[in-house]
């Protein structure tokens, strides 16, 4: 049974916890979620409304994580759920084809000239081992290169040194991935070519693909050094290998194009997400045609799954697309105007308060690292005080702002976020600042 103390302001999300207890481990579906590295009870959402969540007990809060990215245009944004309704009196599953599934590619091609050809499956753990794949067929090779924090889901071979709900319970991989396995995935210091280098010239000929968050999000938010996408992308064509840039995070939120938009660059393979279903599970790997001309059933390369390209899925994904394309003129200038404010707002109440705070930010996700250090990558990261993390998270949940219950995962806003948002965070933060300061 949970062992934390409720607040009398959330009697009921407790008494749901308890009863989850019984049924999950943790009482959770996805670890974090159980507040395990910040403390407190977590609250059990009810509903969303735009920029806020309302739990069980009728507590409101600003949401800063939104589902963990998708939620750019908002919580129950009309236009997304009416487009769900029309499909869903269609029926929800036909493990058939419909015409909404190249209607909302045609969406993603659009905007990733790197996409060629792209396959829809249903959670971007499924998009990374899919797109891994294929590279070792498409090369004939069997190591990967990832990067320390990078987490690409939950795939055997990518829990290597990955970020997310490992970095947050501070484990190196997971129990029950073979060393075999484990063997073919080399993990790298993020923002280092030097390594990289060194790498390929280690395993010469051996090397199939590199595959990284182009801005870290999943050890918080680290962006690339100049020209270190760049020098990936260089190397690899070198070497023969293929460049895996996985944007199920970055994908239609740091830029319409993504990060490869954002910093110009080309992949051979690309992974997307999150946005891209507006809230329902679709996960993406697209990429250059001669390469997805290798999957079954024009090659030999072999991917499957029922509910690929779920029409609930793609019906929501091209409503949010769609307005994003519409109206990215105006939404992209706001969520990076809206960020930077709510951002920085709160690391200039950190130096009021003298609370050592690093700010990294791309766009509209960011992390506050409690250090006073720079944080280029996950080393870097990790010397965060994260007891300090738990206090400011519990003291601004109970005035009512929700960050990620984790030091090591990036904090994001939407479209709906406005300008009385970005007031109560600050307040709320400048009265949590000095809570970091009791030990």
């Amino acid at each position: 049974m949970s062992s934390n103390v409720p607040t009398p302001a959330r009697i009921r999300s407790h008494a749901l916890q308890e009863r989850a207890e019984r049924f999950f481990p943790g009482g959770v579906n996805s670890p974090v979620r159980a507040f395990r590295a910040v403390g407190g009870a977590p609250p059990f959402v009810e509903r969303g409304e735009g920029a806020w969540l309302i739990d069980a007990d009728g507590n409101r809060y600003i949401d800063y994580f939104g589902s963990w990215g998708p939620m750019i245009l908002g919580h129950a944004f009309a236009p997304v759920v009416e487009a769900i309704e029309r499909a869903a009196r269609n029926s929800a599953s036909f493990g058939a084809s419909t015409a909404a599934e190249a209607d909302l590619a045609e969406r993603i091609v659009a905007c990733y000239p790197a996409i060629e050809k792209l396959r829809f499956v249903s959670s971007g753990t499924e998009a990374t081992m899919s797109a891994i794949r294929l590279a070792r067929a498409a090369t004939g090779r069997k190591i990967v290169i990832k990067f320390e924090g990078c987490y690409h889901g939950h795939a055997d071979g990518l829990l290597v040194k990955a970020g997310s709900g490992v970095a947050t319970f501070g484990i190196p991989g997971s129990a029950g991935v073979p060393e075999e396995i484990a063997r073919l995935t080399h993990a790298l210091p993020y923002n280092d070519l030097a390594a990289v280098d060194a790498a390929f010239d280690a395993h010469e000929g051996k090397i199939a693909a590199v595959i990284l968050e182009p801005v870290v999000g999943n050890a918080g938010c680290i962006p690339p050094a100049p020209e270190y996408l760049a020098g990936l992308r260089e190397i690899t064509e070198r070497e023969g290998a293929l460049l895996i840039v996985d944007e199920v995070m970055t994908g239609f939120r740091v830029a319409l194009g993504g990060a490869l938009e954002l910093y110009g660059i080309d992949a051979d393979l690309v992974t997307l997400g999150k946005i891209v279903g507006g809230g329902l599970p679709v996960g993406v790997f697209g990429g250059k045609r001669r390469f997805m001309d290798l999957l079954a059933p024009l090659g030999p390369v072999y991917q499957a799954g029922t509910l690929s390209g779920n029409p609930l899925a793609m019906a929501a994904g091209i409503a949010t697309l769609g307005y994003l394309q519409e109206h990215a003129a105006e939404i992209y200038p706001r969520l990076e105007a809206t960020a930077r404010a709510v951002a920085e707002g709160v690391a200039q109440e950190a130096a009021k308060a003298q609370v050592p705070l690093t700010l990294n930010r791309v766009g509209s996700m960011w992390t506050w690292f409690f250090q006073s250090g720079t944080v280029t990558n996950y080393e870097e990261a990790a010397r965060s005080d994260t007891a300090a993390f738990g206090r400011f998270h519990r003291a601004l949940l109970e005035q009512g702002i929700w960050l990620p219950p984790s030091q090591f995962e990036a904090a994001f806003l939407g479209n709906a976020h406005g300008d009385s948002e970005i007031r109560a965070t600050i307040d709320a933060a400048r009265v949590a600042f000095a809570a970091v300061k009791v030990t």
